[in-house]
């Protein structure tokens, strides 16, 4: 089965750790679309979440608020 990705994806993984060879710009809209996504596209996903399936909403709870 393919791996599928949560929030960020694999070539954004590397340029938010660093360890692509990537000049600033690039990390930049790396930065930028994830944060897109935080803004405008989860609390969408939450609100399904939270309206059809508030079993999967307490498990994304668990894994984001664990401290």
């Amino acid at each position: 089965m393919a791996k599928s990705r949560a929030l960020i994806t694999d070539t954004e993984r590397e340029r938010l750790s660093g360890n692509a060879d990537v000049d600033d710009h690039k990390r930049y809209q790396a930065v930028s679309r994830v944060r897109r996504r935080i803004q405008n596209e989860l609390p969408e996903d939450v609100a399904l979440l939270a309206e059809h399936r508030p079993d999967l909403l307490e498990e994304l709870r668990d894994v984001v608020c664990e401290e």
